[in-house]
């Protein structure tokens, strides 16, 4: 019998409930994969907590993971039963043993990456792909700050960034985050707990300040991130780790410079099954030339699900956590 994590409330990490449950029949252009492993992401809290609404209740979670297809629908002609696979967009329920989705949001995994890399790298890696590569593309010689450098995203970024040939400034909370961030690519990092993030930045770039910010802790940072571009410098906000950014006043944007923002989102940058294959096989290029290797953190089985959430919600994690079915 499958299995799978579910929640008919909204709460802490107590509503999360193991359940078996039997999967529906494969509609035409549907596949079900066999998770191998499973990828732990932020968002996967937000939806839990109702910050990200679902649209019914039970409800799975998780759009992240790995594994074999099988079973195929009768209209998808791009995979057969036995492929090697792996998904970030798909519907909720990536928390399970089998999971159901769109054949369109599932891509080819190469023989040269695992499942538990693919299965923490997907999400994270295409978030990175499109922070760096389009919502604002670093090339050589630019130094922007990245928050969380230290999590599974900012280690992720700091390698990205090294083999760019940029500078990335991460900020992190521990000087043993700090080493990580730096082992990864970091060019210099910033222990926001004991170190003025603006002044530091100002003191690394002679005064320029970045011409970018990548922001995933939103409410707590963005001042802070805002002080730390240089004039017509764009703002990332791509995350709520401390809460979501709210009441924001556009003038401010007027008054600390001509600022550009941005709030974006792997599902508006790889809507399309074109894109999603793009992005996923740039993704692919650097896991497998070593320009960027995946820090796997934590394991917890799937059953463990709540206290992975904790974990992470905590900042008690580096690098990626998976759960394994």
């Amino acid at each position: 019998m499958a299995k799978r994590i579910e929640f008919a409330e909204t709460g802490g990490p107590e509503v999360l409930k193991m359940r078996e449950f039997e999967p529906g029949e494969l509609g035409p252009q549907e596949v079900r994969v066999t998770n191998w492993a499973i990828g732990l992401n932020f968002i996967d809290i937000y939806v839990r907590t109702g910050l990200y609404p679902v649209s019914e209740l039970p409800s799975g979670l998780g759009t992240e993971g790995a594994g074999i297809i099988e079973a195929v629908g009768e209209e998808v002609t791009d995979f057969k039963e036995g492929d090697r696979v792996a998904y970030a967009t798909g519907p909720l329920g990536a928390y399970s043993t089998h999971h159901t989705l769109p054949a369109d949001k599932v891509v080819l995994l190469p023989d040269s990456i695992g499942f538990d890399q693919a299965a923490a790298a997907m999400l994270k890696g295409l978030t990175v792909q499109y922070l760096l590569r389009q919502v604002y593309p670093i090339k050589s010689g630019d130094t922007f700050l990245f928050h969380a450098a230290a999590g599974g995203v900012g280690l992720i970024a700091c390698q990205w960034a090294r083999s760019l040939g940029a500078r990335l400034i991460g900020t992190v909370s521990t000087p043993e985050k700090a080493a990580l961030a730096q082992k990864n690519g970091a060019w210099a990092t910033i222990n926001y707990s004991e170190e003025n993030v603006v002044e530091r930045v100002r003191e690394l770039t002679d005064g320029q300040m970045c011409p970018v910010v990548y922001d995933s802790v939103g409410r707590d940072t963005w001042e802070t991130s805002l002080d730390c571009l240089a004039p017509r410098g764009l703002m990332v906000s791509f995350g709520n780790a401390s809460g979501p950014v709210e009441g924001v006043n556009l003038a401010i944007l007027n008054q600390k410079g001509s600022l550009f923002v941005t709030r974006p989102s792997l599902a508006g940058y790889a809507n399309t099954r074109e894109r999603l294959e793009a992005m996923s096989q740039e993704l692919f290029q650097v896991m497998s030339n070593d320009s960027v290797h995946v820090n796997i953190g934590c394991r917890f089985r799937l059953d463990e699900a709540g206290e992975a959430q904790q974990n992470l919600a905590s900042r008690r994690t580096s690098g990626s956590t998976i759960l394994i079915p």
